[in-house]
């Protein structure tokens, strides 16, 4: 069988591999193996977002873990980042949530946290993997022992107390515009309940899922919808959140977009105007627009890269003692308020810079400048290691002299398909794509299928 956990947890088509009923009892069995000891019994949370399969995994995982004696505590529709907050703060030994973030509603995926909110290890991911895959598996207990599954009521309101806690307490959003893109999923009800009690006035839109319209034209992926609702309630901002509620996506009061780098730049200019940039450090990746790295330069912000995916982004925030760090995708981590990325949270600090700045977001957001990008994608028979095809790293070469620090190249191997990514930033679009498609001619003719 192929391996089960990817970058953020197990996630596949439903009803395929790995992503079945039988599968995800399996799942819910190992992860209550590996917790459980000796005079303890453990307490696992299980959170889900909105898509109709929410409720096979569910409830098969519950299954799972009922059968090895552990009382599983079910709270419903919430945010991925709500699950890690009430993990945590209910002294649990695991958090279990069933989604597939912005993925379309065909997928559905299942991530795991430990007791302290953060994700896990991926020692213990594998300790789960080889307990499902092992033929002896994990040994279900006496019929007198198995666990009992709770439904925690009252969920919703710990986590909004939860996110208000994280917005300062001398500011208010009253008299402030807002418009809210749901994305229709598990964010639909948390985020307009804590703009409104913080005071905003707020309209929400694609917040009335019903099982198949999760991140369907709308959401942080989508957020044409949402500025457009900006521009025409003239509302100060809008924010989109994706499936799971742990990204966000802003719009300005004029209607334009503003990425997840752009967020990034903002908060930090701020955080360390409150001299609260922990080792004045941020942490990006490698698919941050340049733009993002010349504005930290600017503003004496160090700051360092990682590769794609939030669990190497907060693993470097930890190593490095940062507080800040995040994706272009929106997905940013806070760290003096929560363990893992946070779309509310993030969107609620955005809310405060300008109430504290007294600026519109697009004065705030002209901190950084953001670079034209060109991306293609080339198949690839075999993926050799790219830097032992010389004509590939003459290309590369010869363009990054052509670009110097006004623009970027990135060229890489997708994980998942026999693709080579290639990614140009450049000063103007026409750059952009001539220096794209030049490297990409290149790898064709080195790589590609004759």
């Amino acid at each position: 069988m192929k391996r089960l956990f990817g970058t953020d947890g197990i996630r596949g088509t439903v009803g395929q591999y790995p992503m079945t009923a039988e599968m995800a009892l399996l799942v819910g069995r190992a992860c209550a193996s590996l917790f459980k000891r000796k005079g303890h019994n453990p307490k696992i949370v299980i959170g889900k977002d909105t898509r109709l399969s929410g409720y096979i995994f569910e409830y098969a995982l519950a299954a799972g873990l009922c059968s090895v004696g552990v009382n599983p505590i079910l709270v419903g529709v919430m945010p991925t980042p709500a699950v890690a907050f009430l993990t945590s703060s209910m002294r649990a030994d695991a958090g279990m949530v069933v989604s597939a973030s912005h993925n379309p509603v065909e997928d559905n995926g299942i991530k795991i946290f430990g007791g302290d909110g953060f994700k896990l290890s991926d020692e213990a991911e594998l300790v789960i993997e080889e307990l499902v895959l092992s033929p002896g598996g994990s040994p279900a207990t006496s019929p007198t022992q198995i666990g009992k599954a709770y439904r925690l009521e009252d969920a919703r309101g710990r986590y909004i107390v939860f996110l208000k806690n994280s917005f300062p307490k001398e500011l208010s959003l009253e008299g402030m515009k807002v418009v809210l893109d749901c994305a229709h999923g598990a964010a639909y009800r948390v985020a307009p309940e804590t703009f409104f009690e913080l005071g905003a006035e707020v309209s929400a839109i694609f917040d009335k899922p019903d099982g198949l319209n999760i991140n369907v034209n709308c959401g942080s992926q989508h957020p044409r919808s949402l500025a457009d609702e900006v521009v025409r309630r003239k509302a100060q901002v809008g924010f989109a959140f994706d499936g799971d509620g742990d990204r966000v996506i802003a719009v300005d009061e004029e209607g334009k977009v503003l990425t997840g780098d752009q967020i990034l730049a903002v908060l930090a200019r701020q955080l360390k105007n409150e001299g609260r940039l922990a080792n004045n450090m941020v942490v990006r990746t490698v698919m941050s627009n340049i733009g993002l790295g010349l504005a930290l330069d600017r503003l004496g912000i160090d700051s360092t890269m990682t590769q794609v995916g939030d669990r190497y982004v907060l693993g470097e925030m930890l190593a490095r003692g940062a507080v800040l760090g995040g994706e272009d995708s929106g997905h940013l981590v806070v760290l003096p308020y929560h363990t893992t990325g946070d779309g509310i949270i993030t969107a609620l600090q955005v809310a405060a810079a300008m109430r504290k700045t007294g600026q519109p977001l697009s004065e705030l957001a002209k901190i950084m400048e953001v670079f034209p990008q060109k991306l293609v994608n080339v198949e690839v028979k075999t993926k050799k290691n790219l830097s032992s095809v010389p004509a590939i790293v003459r290309v590369i070469r010869e363009v990054e002299s052509q670009l110097g620090r006004e623009g970027r190249v990135l060229v890489r191997y997708s994980g998942t398909q026999n693709l080579c990514r290639i990614m140009v930033e450049a000063p103007t679009e026409e750059e952009a794509s001539r220096y794209c498609e030049l490297i990409a001619r290149v790898v064709k003719a080195e790589l590609g299928e004759s």
